[in-house]
């Protein structure tokens, strides 16, 4: 474990003394098996990785988390999994250094409360022009890793939502080589956390942009059930609940 010792006075109560909450908790969350959950909540999690970020040895405590993962997959927890991507949004440095700290930060999601928690919090990416974030974003539309795939539809959806990149993210979900995708998870429909990631795009799409996402969701060549997932979605969300997706 990298900080468990830092973490331990933060985990939640609830999480140590109810077992129906601490197994709800981990239902939720659905790590990979070998995977540990502490049992901390998001906003204890950010102020950690605030906290790490500010520290004159951040960038060895990046490292530290690399080397970590490299010498044993599960050593670190979920939480630690976590904090280390908000960490690495947290960190004072240049587009550069933030984007060499990712490209080896990525590879090691693997969980979609980890992806979604990190790319929900990377408001750097906010300052980055739009074609370059997409450039750095492009390739891993094309990962055979499920949650390399899920990183790049997220931040698609939080970063590059408007008029201008919308049909160019659209066409990017058609061609999303699905088939080829591995997936540790025993889900319906593998890879299922990529499947969901483009329902939630598009039904975002859908509350922010409802007449081009009909006309793209009228033509597309996307699979069946990623249009069952879409419908789901935009039913489920008070936003669009009320709004024809077709």
């Amino acid at each position: 474990m990298m900080i468990e010792e830092r973490l331990t006075p933060l985990i939640c109560e609830r999480f140590l003394n109810e077992e129906k909450y601490r197994q709800g908790h981990i239902r939720i969350v659905n790590a990979l098996s070998g995977r540990r959950i502490l049992g901390l909540h998001l906003p204890e999690m950010k102020q950690v990785a605030k906290e790490l970020a500010k520290e004159s040895d951040i960038r060895e405590t990046l490292h530290r988390f690399e080397s970590a993962y490299q010498n044993d997959r599960f050593g670190l927890a979920y939480e630690e999994t976590l904090i280390w991507g908000l960490a690495i949004n947290a960190l004072k440095c240049t587009k550069e250094e933030r984007l060499s700290f990712l490209q080896s930060y990525i590879p090691v999601l693997d969980n979609w409360a980890v992806c979604d928690s990190f790319c929900c919090n990377a408001k750097w990416a906010i300052k980055i022009p739009s074609n370059e974030l997409w450039s750095f974003l492009l390739p891993y539309y094309q990962s055979k890793k499920e949650f390399e795939v899920r990183f790049a539809i997220i931040m698609s959806m939080c970063y590059l939502m408007n008029e201008e990149w919308l049909p160019t993210v659209f066409h990017q979900l058609e061609t999303i080589p699905l088939s080829a995708i591995h997936t540790e998870y025993a889900l319906p429909n593998p890879p299922y956390y990529v499947r969901m990631g483009m329902a939630w795009l598009l039904a975002t799409a859908l509350a922010k942009y409802p007449e081009e996402t009909r006309a793209f969701m009228n033509h597309t060549s996307l699979p069946e059930d990623v249009k069952r997932l879409y419908v789901r979605k935009s039913r489920e969300s008070f936003r669009t609940r009320n709004v024809s997706p077709y």
